[in-house]
């Protein structure tokens, strides 16, 4: 018997030896890459980012434990090369359930101000505590979450390295992710060396060979982008971020199905409003709007143009609404639509950093 009980205590010590990894708690600051041209990015104070929390994000991100069969993830729903969204108009979750708004591009993410397209959330954290026990999403308790996780070495090992916590929960994974999804920054577009040149910021060598590049077409739709007379965009899009932190009714409904930013204000001026996107990568992350009714950026330039739908909330910077947009000619709307495709950053799409670690 002594002899058994000798040799099962041997074999739990070899076994305990191949998978506890010696692990301390001396975190790592993480350098932001913020391109020079973008403010500074607001950082929670109680979510400092750290080498050790930007990778366990990275981890998390792709962790289809986290979804209550096992198979989908965040990044199941933000594919890269769709900038970070779902190129289908309504995401899939556990069990083939759909949602009913199309995903958001994850793109910048650090300086918004709310989050989801009726800005429930005020927090990056606060939001991503959201899609996991969604039924119509990943569809698990947190709960039950942090035990799968807790049930794996590599995450026990890499939540410590993080947080310095054995105990940890819903908010570290939060936090993790949060961390991880702050990185994600794109600034690196033909536009951004328009927008330098534009604002008399110096440009690089390589800079300067982009910007002689640019095309007629491109700059002329650059033009009407911002000419409060052509296309009229920058009242909403504006800035580096090419996005206003505000919610708007941009005339997609008369009547509303879906009540948006009122659904969760329960005012009645702001049904039918929804957050606005950047336009970053636009060109990669169709379908558009809250319920990806357009399907191309011409049905976008549609809209705009000749599709406007009155209701009492429009917003007031809808200038062209009573006419039912802007107007703009074939021309000018293929002169708009070059504009759009400069804001494309493949840099982004292709950052390795971005990637699983084990694809």
């Amino acid at each position: 018997m002594n002899r058994i009980l000798t040799c099962i205590l041997g074999l739990l010590v070899l076994f305990l030896g191949c998978t506890k990894e010696k692990v301390g708690y001396d975190p790592t600051p993480y350098a932001l890459k913020i391109p020079g041209h973008f403010p500074q990015m607001p950082i929670p104070a109680d979510n400092p980012m750290t080498e050790e929390g930007v990778l366990l994000g990275r981890m998390l991100f792709y962790e289809r434990k986290l979804s209550l069969d096992n198979t989908i993830s965040c990044g199941t729903c933000h594919a890269p090369d769709a900038s970070f969204s779902d190129p289908n108009q309504f995401s899939h979750g556990v069990g083939g359930t759909i949602g009913t708004r199309n995903a958001m591009a994850l793109i910048n993410l650090g300086w918004q101000t709310n989050y989801f397209w009726d800005g429930r959330a005020e927090t990056l954290e606060d939001q991503i505590l959201e899609p996991v026990p969604n039924p119509v999403e990943m569809h698990l308790q947190w709960k039950d979450a942090v035990i799968r996780l807790k049930s794996d070495v590599v995450y026990r090992n890499q939540f410590y390295k993080a947080f310095g916590v054995v105990d940890f929960d819903s908010v570290h994974v939060a936090k993790a992710l949060a961390q991880f999804l702050r990185t994600m920054i794109s600034g690196d577009s033909k536009y951004d060396v328009m927008y330098k040149f534009a604002n008399n910021i110096p440009l690089t060598v390589a800079e300067l060979a982009i910007k002689n590049a640019v095309t007629a077409e491109e700059w002329a739709g650059y033009d009407l982008f911002r000419d409060l007379n052509g296309a009229d965009c920058f009242h909403c899009h504006n800035g580096v971020l090419l996005q206003v932190q505000k919610f708007s009714n941009n005339g997609l409904d008369a009547v509303f199905t879906d009540l948006g930013r009122g659904a969760i204000t329960h005012y009645v001026n702001d049904n039918g409003k929804f957050k606005v996107p950047s336009l970053r990568n636009i060109a990669l992350s169709a379908p558009y709007m809250h319920d990806g009714r357009f399907a191309n950026l011409d049905e976008v330039i549609e809209h705009y143009s000749t599709g406007i739908q009155h209701s009492a909330t429009i917003d007031p910077l809808m200038e062209f609404a009573s006419q039912g947009g802007v107007q703009l000619d074939e021309d000018q709307r293929n002169r708009l639509k070059s504009f759009l495709l400069t804001l494309t950053d493949y840099k982004f799409i292709t950052n390795p950093d971005f990637k699983p670690l084990n694809p």
